[in-house]
């Protein structure tokens, strides 16, 4: 049997994007695990003259719904790190919006792109129909059976943010959560009710609000926090001590309607955000969140483009995890400058 360029993956302990770039001496690798891959496809016998790029027009699809980065900033990132990842690579990279009321057959017969990066929230229908096409397709913040992807480790983020919380003596920590329909949305709120468990907290429910669709992001999330403070005052209830918001400019919404009623942050109630966009430092007070490298998951989704193109027999789902951590700031933590004040 002949070797693969799997083989020499597994031989160099690397994974088969990286054996691509290698073989082909393109940039992004070091030295020494060039070397170390060329090596091992010397040892194998593997013939490097098999590597052939299969694809060149590359499409990153973005739901309508995604396309306003001055209000969502997280997928202009994103989209930087892919277009950064596809010029090194000498691929064409272009972008394309749609929803389920456009033909995505028509325009994906204009773009008439060799492999489609999915990124973020997409309908099962539009995603029926690009694995009807017969391409590579690669999701990013987003998961489906057969697909490859690349996600944002959610869960830990959301344990993350729920420990920091636990551990300055939060107790009664509401979620502002989007449509579930969301991949990461959906691991978000799972790890907020896991947290509860895993702290041996019970888990009250009403305190977990879903922001109404249809409506403009920032007013659904402010709306969410309104309902959580009505709810607390209906029930002669004390009102949540923390938030922790699916993302960050839902956290600010409603920061800013607490902030409103008259309420200290983070004294009397406290923030934490997801994605930390570039607002999310300089709001006041700064917000507290969960970081990730929206580039790397860009750049990771051409590699696995790659990946997919030169392994078509390989229609198995694999998910890579980008990691994340917490990033604290005073929308959570008292500062002495607020003890004085």
């Amino acid at each position: 049997m002949a070797t693969t360029i799997r083989d020499v993956a597994r031989a160099a302990s690397v994974s088969i994007g990286t054996v691509s770039r290698a073989l082909k001496n393109q940039p992004g690798l070091s030295e020494t695990t060039r070397e170390r891959v060329v090596e091992a496809a010397r040892q194998l016998g593997y013939d490097a003259a098999q590597l052939r790029t299969r694809i060149r027009r590359v499409t990153f699809l973005l739901h309508r719904q995604h396309n306003n980065f001055a209000v969502s900033p997280f997928f202009s990132h994103v989209l930087h790190g892919f277009e950064e990842a596809c010029r090194e690579r000498r691929l064409v990279p272009s972008v394309l919006t749609a929803g389920p009321t456009h033909d995505l057959a028509q325009q994906m017969r204009l773009h008439a792109p060799d492999a489609v990066a999915v990124a973020g929230f997409i309908e099962p229908e539009l995603l029926a129909h690009l694995r009807s096409m017969n391409r590579p397709v690669v999701l990013i913040d987003l998961r489906a059976p057969g697909f490859r992807s690349v996600n944002v480790d959610n869960a830990r983020g959301a344990a993350l943010a729920m420990q920091h919380l636990f551990a300055l003596g939060r107790k009664r920590i509401a979620f502002i959560g989007g449509s579930l329909a969301h991949y990461s949305i959906s691991q978000r709120a799972m790890g907020y009710r896991l947290a509860y468990f895993e702290a041996g907290l019970l888990f009250n429910p009403t305190l977990e609000v879903t922001t109404q669709p249809a409506i403009d992001a920032d007013m659904a999330a402010a709306d969410a926090m309104e309902r959580l403070i009505a709810q607390a005052r209906a029930q002669s209830a004390p009102l949540p001590d923390a938030v922790f918001a699916y993302n960050d400019a839902a956290a600010l919404a409603a920061m800013r309607v607490c902030l409103a009623h008259g309420l200290r942050v983070p004294e009397d109630i406290a923030f934490v955000g997801f994605d930390d966009i570039p607002a999310a430092a300089q709001s006041t007070p700064p917000l507290t969140t969960v970081t990730v490298d929206k580039e790397a998951l860009g750049r990771r989704g051409v590699e696995l483009l790659l990946e997919t193109a030169q392994n078509h027999d390989d229609a198995n789902t694999t998910d890579t995890l980008v990691p994340v951590r917490l990033i604290p700031r005073a929308s959570s933590v008292i500062t002495r400058t607020q003890t004085s004040v």
